[in-house]
């Protein structure tokens, strides 16, 4: 192994007494079976990537490797995880290793939820919680090692992480850091932290086993049934192999809700179907971690394809699809789109049941169609748009997005795209320069455009509302329309619409749950979680606003004043969306020129009022 010249080697000097906790390292992990190697790499390095297969420990034994270190003296270990699921199951159980309490040696932190005592030594938490805190902390004072794990996500925060983490480090000479992943391209992460060490512990705890059963022959053509029956066969295969239970991996939560129908048509009571996705509730996500005595089918996205780890999983069963969200240059808007997962994913998925015994995956496409996939998921920075990261970079004195040092830097057109949009909001000076208003959104835990609605509201005096809609446009539409039944749930969700604006629909519907609002959900095809995660997301904003001392102000929709005020606020985040009327085709043309259909689903300035066009 070879020290990264840059970076220096100095010794973390002791800062803080700590009591260790009793530390005990499973023999039959193979990062254990590393683990001399391991600590020494760290010692003599300042990063070090680690590399292991799915199973092979390396999230959980890490942390306890570090403490026995005696790194938590150099102040927090802290741990990445790109979900909040994940890093709430992750601490668990740890905690549970080390016989503690979860908080008092190992705690963690997620958006909404804190459970970190004052003398905690490990702290797990999302990428996106210690992305925010070098906001108040640039160099990341309180921590002494940190872990990012599953780095092969290549989320914006990750990848955001990574470059400013690359340039913290010569100033944070006492400041170690560890690169995890199961399926990372470990040359390229060497090379972006100046050829750092690469530890690659190969092997799991069992077997897996791959088989290959394409729907309908592998033909694009096939129908919905088709794809629902192969699944059902899949699970019957995989069933009569023994005992032990079943993941299915799906794109998302409707896909979840229509295989889970299917299954329970042909299971027998005692098997249990439980879904898993990041919006369930923790109580609902608990579930899965407290297997009983029958056999058990998990319906579960991408989330559980990492570190997430779902106990008593022999088998698994991989469409081979996930839901990945992509900008659209042109239309300025991002999709969540169902498309093959990668090579490094499909590992991934595989390696989820060779932890209990020997594992069967059956894959629903062919070996060749595997072949011909993407060794590795697009990164994120490579598929959104940029203005937020901008945002961030400027907001931090990091300098031009374009000198980042990104792991995969962003097209000149993204950037270019990501700048117009933050002209556009006011963000940003002809000199590519922060604005007051610019400063005030990168504060805002917001997209962009959502935030200068907020910043409008202030001075339009009607706070309240927009914070409403402000929220709901930051979740998925709590409107759902079940397959069986969309009539009846577009017939329920009528009561909520205001024939002069969709986003008055959403004051509407928020008025109704100020009851027994999860009855009410089930009474007008609603989802529970979604609605959940709106309130959520509502108080955290309403929290923040009141944090910067915003005056709480209210306009009422119903009065002309007040449906202007609201309006004029929202078209401040909207403007790409502002269309004129074409009087004698119909359509509409956008502000960036864009022609429009006149169905398609824009907002237009017309006679003087904001309307929607259906």
């Amino acid at each position: 192994m070879r020290q990264p010249a840059m970076y220096s080697t100095k010794p973390a000097p002791p800062l803080r007494n700590v009591k260790l906790p009793r530390l005990s390292f499973d023999p039959a992990l193979p990062v254990s079976a590393r683990r001399e190697e391991i600590r020494a790499a760290i010692e003599r390095n300042q990063v070090v990537i680690v590399c292991g297969e799915t199973g092979s420990g390396k999230t959980t034994q890490l942390p306890k490797i570090l403490l026995e270190m005696g790194r938590a003296a150099a102040g927090l270990i802290g741990h990445t995880q790109p979900r909040r699921i994940a890093a709430r199951s992750v601490a668990a159980r740890i905690a549970e290793e080390l016989g503690s309490e979860l908080g008092a040696v190992v705690g963690y932190k997620v958006r909404f939820q804190d459970r970190l005592g004052p003398d905690a030594l490990v702290k797990l938490m999302t990428d996106g919680i210690l992305l925010a805190e070098t906001q108040g902390d640039p160099q990341l004072r309180q921590y002494g090692t940190i872990v990012i794990d599953e780095a092969h996500e290549r989320s914006l925060n990750i990848d955001f992480l990574l470059g400013y983490l690359v340039r913290l480090l010569p100033r944070r000479p006492d400041l170690k850091l560890v690169v995890t992943s199961a399926t990372i391209d470990a040359e390229r992460f060497s090379r972006h932290f100046g050829g750092a060490p690469v530890i690659e512990v190969s092997g799991r705890l069992y077997p897996v086993e791959v088989r290959y059963r394409p729907v309908g022959g592998d033909a694009e053509d096939t129908t919905r049934k088709e794809e629902e029956q192969a699944l059902a066969d899949a699970v019957d295969e995989l069933c009569a192999q023994g005992p032990g239970d079943v993941l299915v991996f799906l794109p998302g939560e409707r896909e979840i809700r229509d295989a889970a129908e299917v299954l329970r048509k042909q299971h027998p009571s005692g098997t249990e179907l439980l879904p898993l996705y990041s919006r369930l509730s923790a109580a609902e996500q608990d579930r899965v971690f407290r297997p009983g005595g029958g056999r058990r089918i998990v319906l579960a996205t991408n989330v559980a394809e990492t570190s997430l780890t779902v106990p008593r999983i022999r088998f698994v069963v991989d469409t081979g699809l996930a839901r990945v969200k992509r900008y659209s240059y042109r239309n300025k808007v991002e999709q969540l789109r169902v498309e093959n997962i990668s090579q490094a994913s499909a590992k991934q998925r595989a390696g989820r049941c060779g932890r209990v015994a020997d594992g069967v995956c059956i894959r629903l496409y062919s070996e060749e169609d595997h072949g011909r996939r993407a060794p590795f998921t697009d990164p994120e920075v490579l598929r959104s748009s940029l203005a937020a990261v901008i945002l961030r970079a400027a907001s931090l004195g990091l300098g031009a997005v374009e000198d980042f040092p990104f792991l995969d830097p962003p097209s000149p057109r993204a950037i270019a795209d990501g700048y117009a949009l933050l002209a556009e909001l006011g963000a940003v000076d002809e000199a590519k320069q922060l604005t007051e208003t610019g400063s005030e959104l990168a504060k805002l835990p917001l997209d962009p455009r959502i935030g200068r609605m907020l910043i409008a509201a202030r001075g339009e005096g009607c706070l309240e509302q927009v914070l409403v809609i402000a929220s709901a446009l930051s979740v998925q539409d709590p409107r759902v329309r079940p397959m069986d039944n969309p009539a009846a749930a577009d017939e329920r969700h009528r009561r909520f619409a205001d024939e002069r604006s969709d986003f008055l629909a959403f004051i509407r519907l928020w008025q109704l749950f100020e009851g027994k609002w999860e009855k009410a959900c089930r009474e007008n095809s609603l989802s529970v979680p979604r609605m959940r995660e709106w309130r959520d997301v509502h108080s955290q904003l309403h929290a923040t606003v009141a944090e910067f001392g915003w005056r709480a102000s209210r306009a009422d929709p119903a009065r002309p004043e007040g449906y202007r005020a609201i309006h004029r606020a929202l078209l401040t985040g909207l403007l790409g969306n502002v269309g004129l009327r074409d009087a004698e085709g119909g359509g509409y043309t956008g502000a960036r020129g864009i022609k429009l259909h006149p169905r398609a689903q824009r907002f237009a300035l017309d006679d003087a009022r904001l309307a929607p066009v259906f």
